[in-house]
C-alpha cells in the first residue's frame, strides 16, 4: 500500500535526523555547536516521525482523538523548539561560556548596551 511505504520513508528520514543530531552532541566541541545540533536537526526528525504517525493513525483507524493529539504535539515541537535555539544561546553567552574557537561574527556583543 502506498500509505505504508511513505510511512515507512517519513520513519527512516526521520531516524535519520534524531540520530544525526545526537551525532552532533557528541562531536561538537562547545556549547554552542551542541545547543544547535540538539534543536534544529531533531525537530525534523521528529516532525517527520509525527507525520509517519498520523498515517498510521489515519490508515489503521485509530480514530480522530489519536490524530489530534499527534497534530498538537506537532504544533508544540515547531513552536518550541526553533524558538528555544536561540534563547538558549544568548543565556549561554551571557553566562560567560567562552566558543571552543574565536568568534568570526559577535551579533551578541553589539546587542548588549553595557
Amino acid at each position: 500500500m502506498v500509505a505504508d511505504i511513505v510511512m515507512y520513508i517519513l520513519l527512516v528520514i526521520g531516524l535519520f535526523f534524531s540520530f544525526v543530531g545526537v551525532l552532533g552532541i557528541l562531536r561538537m566541541h562547545d556549547v554552542y555547536g551542541r545547543l544547535q545540533a540538539s534543536t534544529c536537526i531533531p525537530t525534523l526528525g521528529n516532525i517527520c516521525l509525527m507525520i509517519a504517525g498520523v498515517i498510521y493513525a489515519a490508515t489503521h483507524s485509530m480514530g480522530g482523538s489519536t490524530i489530534v493529539k499527534l497534530v498538537i504535539l506537532m504544533l508544540m515541537i515547531l513552536c518550541t523548539n526553533p524558538i528555544s535555539n536561540p534563547a538558549l544561546l544568548k543565556g549561554a553567552y551571557k553566562g560567560g561560556v567562552k566558543p571552543a574557537k574565536e568568534l568570526v561574527i559577535d551579533d551578541y556583543k553589539e546587542d548588549d548596551p553595557e
